[in-house]
């Protein structure tokens, strides 16, 4: 068995923490990224190897990712725990941190089925360089689909005639909805508080809908915050609250995955890896911290068409490749 080298464990974990949180598919580039290096790489970095502690690796890389989630979102985290607390304490669900706590939980257990019954089969049948790369393809097309669909949603509003326009009465808005004030302080609400409580009018259908289109990233090159964040917009979520809700989903699932497939890192056969391992866990770890950051601003005033375009150019620019080269 070949040990991963240093260098190829930081470079994996750099792309592992980035494209794990921006929609490209952490998984699709896992499996691109040693068919078009060639050489060594791809010897070392096959997900279908058995020859490899590749998979063990991105499993301790994925952990990193999810730890590094908690951290940004710890905030979030502490509210939505004690809503979940208080709320089977008191068995009824009263408030918003409670709502969507429960609506986290629901919404993470489709994919935890799914992934369950379905992650191995799935990545040794469509693991490979060719499907990978057109459903990365077909991740950019679903991208532009959805940012189009919203587009002409904006179009469709502000081209209705005065008499066409909807009358709606204020009691349907909140008092000072740009500045919601707490429900037991009357202190105005932080932006993540504001966000929180705009993701707990969600229903019950809704997170299970949201929730469950992560599994669709099980296919390689299918983006797991990509395919949930469209799932949020097409129920009318704003694009920074539907990331901010695809990532408090994907935290359990990818820490759950992770800790599930732990054992996999003490094998004897990847001693030999645990070093760069750790190292290339440590890169995926802040390269998640940031890239959560980043997006987290970035999806306040800007949409998903640039990930779009590049998972289209990636995705037929790879296959191109590929059936050029032959590669299956």
């Amino acid at each position: 068995m070949s040990d991963l080298s240093y260098v190829e464990a930081i470079a994996v974990g750099l792309l592992q923490g980035v494209s794990e949180l921006f929609p490209v598919s952490s998984l699709g580039h896992s499996v691109l990224l040693p068919a078009l290096a060639g050489g060594q790489w791809a010897k070392d970095l096959s997900l279908s190897g058995k020859e490899t502690p590749y998979l063990a690796v991105l499993v301790a890389m994925h952990v990193a990712t999810a730890i590094a989630l908690v951290i940004f979102y710890w905030r979030d985290w502490v509210r939505i725990i004690r809503g979940l607390w208080t709320s089977i304490v008191t068995r009824k669900i009263s408030n918003a941190e409670q709502r969507l706590g429960w609506l986290l939980v629901i919404g993470t257990i489709p994919v935890g089925i799914a992934g369950i019954a379905l992650e191995s089969a799935i990545r040794n049948f469509l693991g490979k360089p060719v499907p990978t790369a057109i459903f990365l393809a077909l991740n950019g097309l679903v991208l532009f689909a959805v940012e189009r669909l919203q587009h002409r949603r904006r179009e469709a509003v502000e081209e209705m005639s005065p008499d066409q326009t909807m009358v709606i009465p204020a009691s349907a808005f909140n008092p000072g909805d740009t500045a919601p004030l707490h429900a037991i302080t009357a202190e105005p609400l932080t932006a993540d508080e504001a966000s929180e409580r705009r993701l707990s009018k969600l229903t019950w259908k809704e997170a299970v809908l949201i929730g469950g289109a992560q599994a669709l990233a099980l296919l390689p090159g299918i983006s797991r915050s990509g395919i949930t964040i469209v799932a949020g917009l097409t129920r009318g979520l704003r694009h920074d609250d539907a990331a901010r809700f695809a990532f408090l989903l994907a935290t359990p699932v990818i820490l759950g995955a992770g800790v599930l497939k732990m054992p996999e890192l003490f094998k004897p056969a990847v001693a030999g890896s645990l070093g760069p391992a750790l190292v290339g866990s440590v890169v995926a770890g802040i390269a998640a911290y940031v890239a959560a950051r980043f997006l987290a601003s970035y999806f306040e005033t800007k949409t998903l068409k640039p990930f779009a375009l590049y998972c289209l150019i990636a995705g037929l620019g790879s296959l191109a490749y590929f059936l050029i080269a032959g590669t299956p």
